[in-house]
């Protein structure tokens, strides 16, 4: 049902206006399934400790192993170099080196291995792998002096005698939350746990173990004596939604403490004042409103745990703090309305003070007076870029090539009233050759979380949204992105207004859309139709059962029968939480489940779509609402993805789907190019 966000071939573009903007073709072309295959999505921002170069990720598509591969990549900080650093196997969680001089990240090569820690020098050279520990290595911190890692390390997997076939043993499951989307099914083997690696020596011991709760998200004080990390535990509802912060002595056979205990924010993350007295993390919401975080910057003193919240008058989401150069202040970024921009505060608080203007920021890292993000716009997807007196200028553009052939569709921000009054935001996408005061036929396509909002980019990973609206716009679609309540970018009010009344407000939101676009000339009432991905999904189930007005609608990985997927997905804290138990709340379960027990009232032709490892949102969901369409006589077609999560990854799956929305579309709402 929801997600969390929990969410670059060098130019120089100076000015502000049009920092993102590709080239204009002349003979621009319509955004294409196969398009995937060039798509190129930049991730993982790190920043060298002088400030004279950025590493990141750049995930690409390949066609003929049919796989999505991450490769590191290396900017200089002056934009004169970029360079590919890796190929093949894919990496994860690049890092510099304390004193600059190799790239560290993980990564299962050769494929089949456990993932290890490699250590690649700048000056040429293969990587050299520096671990041998038996489990997988899913992150890890340098101490300050470049003679230690932390590690965090999950359990290997029985594999039974040595010579022995493999037999599979039975799953011994005792926490409330039990599953996890990718993660699989949640075992007291599949916790991770905290290691301390010599580098010099190559002696590993293990730092915590205990086997209650799961240790991640280490920090090395700079001054090298101990390790701040996050620890959690799931096995009962009081435990489940709190981020226990812990010290430990960067020490084998150290005992930890908790510093202190905090509601989990969408996206945690631990950082040091250069003093090593205070640690800056992120604070979330009390469990019912797990659904809808706005993630809130702290600051804790160590060693008394006294916490001070640094963004509290805000009422905005934050994300990806980092420290400036002289450690007196934090620079983050502020989700914001449709944008979400690079802003700095005081360490010891004060006013926030805006970085750069109309920007889409999802990544920030500083060092050495040097700030560096990855950004994004209407018509560029991620890419890396230093910050710079309020302007951005490029360090990479791995997709220039790619937008430069084609023409894509004019962005524009839209409000509106609701039913009931409230003021609703969001944007249209029109057709590159949109011509006034003709009619248009048009899409709402909703974006997933709720905890989330379409805004002005092009994202890559996930299932973006902002994406498919250009997909459908290049095609002869009028798309409008509505920022429904639930969503954030507009405040806490605004997007706790749907607690446990989901499919109500927002189709009202919605649907005023749709009435809003109809009054402006752009949509032609009798050709309208609707989609969406996760909680877009969702929504697409609700009003397809609370209107007819819908000529085709494209569910993906979404669900009708709320009550099913009790148990099914990993949302238990939610459900608990917000809705309470089914047996105690039936009425309330029932009434959030309309759109399966009032199938009989949709007559919309429905294409349903999901991965079969789904267990965010289960296949089930998609299956029970194409069950009871084809029950009815309505129009539905599944399309089921083997071997994916929630968010697709093959890349013939990813060109299978384009193509699949498209000719949905064509079937049943005719009048696109």
């Amino acid at each position: 049902m929801h997600h969390r966000r929990p969410l670059p071939i060098l130019a120089l573009l100076a000015i502000l206006g049009v920092w993102m903007t590709p080239p204009v073709a002349h003979a621009g072309r319509a955004l294409e399934p196969e398009d995937w295959y060039r798509f190129k999505a930049a991730s993982d921002l790190t920043i060298a400790p002088d400030g004279s170069a950025v590493a990141y990720l750049v995930t690409s598509y390949d066609k003929t192993s049919d796989e999505s591969r991450s490769e590191l990549w290396l900017a200089a900080w002056n934009g004169n170099e970029s360079l590919q650093l890796t190929r093949g196997e894919s990496v994860s969680v690049p890092r510099f080196s304390p004193d600059g001089r190799y790239l560290s990240f993980l990564s299962a090569r050769p494929n089949g291995s456990s993932t290890g820690l490699w250590l690649l020098d700048r000056r040429g050279g293969e990587p050299r792998l520096l671990t041998h520990v038996p489990g997988e290595i899913t992150d890890y911190a340098w101490s300050r002096d470049g003679a230690r890692v932390v590690l965090v390390v999950r359990a290997p997997e029985d594999a039974g005698e040595k010579g022995q076939p493999h037999r599979p043993k039975p799953l011994v499951i005792h926490s409330l939350l039990f599953k996890q989307d990718r993660e699989g099914y949640l075992t007291d083997g599949s916790r991770t746990h905290l290691y301390l690696l010599e580098v010099g020596s190559g002696v590993c011991q293990a730092l915590t173990s205990d086997a209650a709760s799961s240790d991640s998200l280490p920090a090395f004080s700079p001054d090298g004596r101990q390790i701040a990390y996050v620890s959690r535990r799931r096995d009962t509802q009081q435990q489940l939604g709190v981020d226990g912060i812990e010290l430990v002595a960067a020490a084998a056979g150290a005992k930890p403490r908790q510093l202190l205990t905090t509601w989990s924010p969408n996206n945690q993350h631990l950082e040091w004042s250069p003093d090593s007295t205070r640690l800056v993390f992120l604070q979330g919401a009390e469990r019912k409103y797990a659904a809808y975080i706005i993630d809130r910057l702290a600051v804790a003193e160590v060693p008394s745990g006294r916490v001070h919240t640094l963004t509290g008058a805000l009422d905005r989401a934050v994300l990806s703090p980092a420290f400036t150069a002289d450690g007196r202040a934090i620079e983050f970024a502020v989700e914001d309305d449709g944008y979400q921009y690079p802003a700095e505060i005081p360490l010891a608080g004060g006013a926030i003070t805006r970085l750069a203007g109309r920007v889409v920021v999802t990544e920030l890292a500083a060092a050495a007076g040097h700030t560096a993000v990855l950004a994004a716009s209407d018509r560029s997807p991620v890419e890396v870029y230093a910050l710079e007196s309020g302007k951005l200028r490029p360090l990479s553009a791995h997709n220039r090539a790619l937008f430069a052939e084609l023409t894509l569709g004019t962005v524009a921000d839209i409000a509106f009233r609701s039913r009931d009054g409230t003021q609703i935001h969001g944007q249209v996408v029109k057709p590159p050759d949109y011509v006034p005061g003709r009619r248009y036929p048009t899409l709402v396509w909703i974006h997933g979380g709720p905890n989330g909002q379409d805004d002005h980019s092009l994202e890559l990973e996930g299932y973006g949204p902002q994406l498919e609206r250009q997909l459908f716009a290049t095609h002869g679609y009028v798309v409008l992105a509505v920022n429904y309540r639930g969503s954030t970018g507009r405040g806490a009010k605004f997007a706790r207004s749907i607690l446990a009344d989901w499919g109500n407000k927002e189709v009202q939101d919605l649907e005023a859309g749709v009435d809003y676009a109809v009054a402006q000339g752009w949509a032609d009432p009798g050709r309208l139709g609707v989609g969406g991905w996760s909680y877009g999904g969702l929504l697409t189930d609700y009003l397809i059962a609370s209107t007819t007005r819908f000529k085709a609608a494209i569910s993906g990985a979404g669900s009708g029968n709320q009550t099913a997927m009790y148990g099914a997905d990993q949302y238990v804290l939610e459900y608990n939480a917000e809705m309470g138990p089914p047996w105690q709340m039936t009425s309330r379960w029932l009434k959030v489940s309309y759109p399966f027990f009032h199938a009989d009232r949709i007559r919309t032709p429905t294409l349903f779509l999901g991965g079969d490892k789904d267990f965010n949102v289960p296949l089930a969901g998609g299956e029970q609402m194409y069950q009871a369409l084809r029950t009815l006589g309505v129009p539905a077609e599944l399309i089921v993805y083997p071997g994916e999560y929630h968010v697709l990854t093959r890349p013939s799956f990813l060109v299978d789907r384009f193509a699949r929305y498209l000719g949905w579309m064509a079937k049943y709402l005719p009048g696109g190019s």
